[in-house]
């Protein structure tokens, strides 16, 4: 194999691609990086097993071929390197050769017989979503999804069609987060998926810095693929039936408040330095006067109220919540504003922008003494 390229081609295909590799890896072949050489263009690949995500780049093929580099080595060594282009060469020996006009490297290789053959998806379903659109829904729901391997459900995002659009929804049991995008009467596919959080993150790292405007996605029984910008992501889905989330979504509240994201930001942040010591807790009190409360419990280190202004209606109310999953939900939506419902201590909070219906954030309560 032989090869001249842009050291700025190379140096995208491999850190695009490298995302998909574990730290981890029991196979040795897993942490490289496979580089095939063909026609016009060269193709690189990486794989857990789980993801994989391949790309390509127009080169000056000189000889066809193919190797496995670890990735980790040749990303930092090319990210290094100062010249415009660079030359590629493999050949019998398992070592590949980087020469540009300042330095020349040979890093040891894995032959590329043992790097495993990357699926084919099944093109069953296949639709067309707007880049910007499947990033912002991502952004939104899917640090909503669990840690917790023992419940592998609950690790994945609910990715299903919904009458004209798209839904993406995530749990942990103790919070949810779901995300709608319409896309009009002409769409009419039918899906339902679970798809594991790490490929959404991987997706969502990929989609910032996509050119294209559009994200075509396929979907089989057991595996998606997402393509955009000549990178195809391909993950497997997860087993198991996603619950049943929309028995715990009300249309009652006894108190709405709209809020400042910044406001209650900063409110909530100070007094949560408090409530370390007592789950994260913090309370939430809606006084009549437009201001709501937010105060932690007396702790070892000491306690904290602070006061936000509101635009209320309903009734006086008071719920407590875990700091950090209210933290989170005002950070990545990224609006200025909010409504959250409340109908009293013990049912879920309701949270979602005040300039737009498709998002809703629900935290579950925590009990107070």
């Amino acid at each position: 194999m032989k090869f001249l390229c842009k050291r700025r081609d190379l140096d995208y295909a491999l850190n695009v691609v490298s995302k998909a590799i574990s730290p981890n890896n029991t196979l040795p072949v897993l942490n490289n990086i496979l580089i095939r050489a063909e026609g016009n263009q060269v193709f690189f690949s990486a794989t857990n097993l789980e993801i994989a995500i391949s790309c390509h780049v127009d080169a000056d093929i000189k000889a066809e071929g193919k190797t496995t580099v670890p990735a980790k080595l040749i990303t930092s060594y090319v990210a290094l390197l100062t010249d415009e282009q660079l030359e590629l060469h493999s050949g019998a020996s398992n070592v590949l050769e980087i020469n540009s006009t300042t330095s020349n490297t040979k890093i040891n290789c894995i032959s590329a017989e043992e790097f495993p053959l990357i699926p084919k998806v099944d093109k069953d379903i296949e639709f067309m979503l707007n880049v910007d659109d499947l990033g912002k829904a991502i952004n939104e729901t899917v640090f909503a999804a669990s840690m917790n391997a023992s419940r592998p459900v609950l690790t994945g995002v609910y990715f299903a069609s919904m009458e004209n659009g798209v839904k993406l929804v995530a749990t942990d049991s103790y919070r949810l987060a779901e995300s709608k995008i319409d896309l009009g009467n002409s769409f009419n596919a039918d899906f339902k998926c679970v798809v594991p959080g790490r490929t959404l993150m991987e997706l969502g790292k990929i989609l910032m810095k996509a050119e294209a405007k559009g994200i075509k996605i396929n979907i089989s029984n057991n595996q998606i693929l997402f393509s955009v910008d000549g990178v195809e992501l391909i993950s497997r889905l997860i087993d198991g039936q996603f619950p049943d989330y929309n028995k715990i979504i009300s249309n009652e509240s006894k108190t709405v408040f709209k809020v400042k994201v910044e406001d209650i930001s900063l409110v909530v942040k100070r007094v949560s330095l408090f409530a370390r010591e007592n789950n994260n807790s913090v309370k939430l009190n809606v006084e009549g006067d437009g201001k709501l409360l937010v105060k932690s419990e007396e702790t070892k280190v000491g306690e904290e109220k602070g006061e936000v202004l509101i635009e209320s209606t309903g009734e006086n109310n008071s719920i407590a919540l875990n700091a950090q999953y209210l933290l989170d939900v005002l950070s990545y939506i990224g609006d200025d504003k909010v409504e959250i419902k409340l109908n009293d201590r013990t049912s879920p909070a309701h949270i979602k922008p005040v300039d737009r219906d498709n998002y809703l954030y629900i935290i579950m309560p925590l009990k107070v003494s």
